[in-house]
């Protein structure tokens, strides 16, 4: 009979069982929490039952919970629940409302059915501990955004005060009330009363990079907080668009353009208009001396005469110089 159990074993070792099963590492989770591990199988055991059982050797484990029966085991109340996913070759376990007492090896198995070949199994440790936790210790956000720490404890903190501290500086804490919250400015602190502690921080500042650690009763647990500038948007224009938009091309500019320059203020035609008044006062001038001139050579009597030739008389000049000597004035009020 000892050799009947000992061959058992041996062949249930094997690789020919051929079934192969896997799952994840060993385990910690915290008091009074839920864990959910995953276990893959080869295809060809689709159809196949699953289970999950608690105990350091196959032959010897306790089952908790099997597909093809729904109901978990007795001491277990419900807290065990077990889920087939045939298109992707695992099957799921999820474990509530742990305790110190449930901490032990675990198995998830698919059973083969066969006399001489055992079922293929892979187990795990799963440790249930007392204390606290963070889903994640490392966090990183934007200059005036917000940023959210999930603290976890265990489930005799429950009742404890918990706290939000920055590193270093005791006098920093921030302190749930009676009814597990806390506000301020920037920070804004809920306890669900169950298992977890939530920590917002708003408008975040460059300042308020470091490090800080949420608490419960004696236990506490650190993180990290980063925070980043703001990017200021550059521009896109390079500097040769920029100069051609500075820079303006007189033949394409309309009327409506507020760059252009009025007509009257080009220096072509104030230095035309002054040239056309200088010639015209020297013209003027010029015509006056020679009536003055023919003026002493005749008498008074020719000088009625005369006027056919010299019709500027000295008021008539000294107005048309007015004229004259203003036109540029004018010219520019066009």
């Amino acid at each position: 009979m000892t050799l009947l159990l000992l061959i058992v074993l041996v062949l249930g070792d094997l690789p020919g069982s051929l079934c192969t099963v896997s799952t994840v590492g060993d385990l910690s989770v915290l008091e009074g929490q839920s864990v959910t591990v995953p276990c893959h199988y080869n295809p060809q055991y689709i159809s196949h039952v699953k289970y999950w059982c608690q105990g350091r050797m196959r032959e010897f484990c306790t089952s908790l919970a099997r597909t093809d029966e729904p109901e978990s085991a007795p001491n277990w109340k419900g807290r065990v629940t077990i889920a087939d996913d045939p298109t992707q070759h695992v099957f799921t376990v999820s474990m509530r409302e742990l305790t110190e007492e449930d901490s032990g090896w675990y198995r998830c198995g698919v059973e083969l059915g066969g006399m001489w070949v055992s079922d293929s199994t892979a187990s795990l440790y799963i440790s249930v501990i007392q204390g606290m936790s963070v889903v994640s210790s490392l966090l990183s956000a934007d200059e005036g955004s917000s940023v959210t720490v999930q603290c976890l404890y265990s489930k005799n903190l429950r009742s404890s005060e918990k706290r939000w501290c920055r590193s270093g500086n005791w006098n920093s804490c921030m302190v749930t009330d009676s009814e597990g919250t806390f506000s301020s400015r920037n920070v804004f602190i809920h306890d669900d009363r169950n298992s977890m502690l939530t920590v917002t921080i708003q408008q975040l500042e460059m300042r308020d990079s470091g490090w800080y650690w949420c608490g419960a009763g004696q236990q506490k647990v650190a993180v990290h907080v980063s925070v980043t500038p703001q990017t200021t948007a550059l521009s896109t224009v390079s500097p040769l668009q920029n100069l051609k938009t500075t820079v303006r091309d007189p033949s394409v500019m309309n009327s409506d353009d507020p760059h252009r320059r009025p007509v009257w203020e080009s220096p072509l035609v104030v230095c035309g208009v002054v040239l056309l008044v200088l010639t015209v006062f020297l013209a003027l001038w010029k015509l006056r001396q020679l009536c003055k001139e023919k003026q002493k050579h005749r008498g008074t009597n020719e000088m009625n005469d005369d006027l056919t030739m010299c019709p500027w008389r000295e008021g008539d000049y000294k107005n048309a110089s007015v004229i004259f000597l203003n036109a540029p004035a004018q010219a520019q009020m066009l």
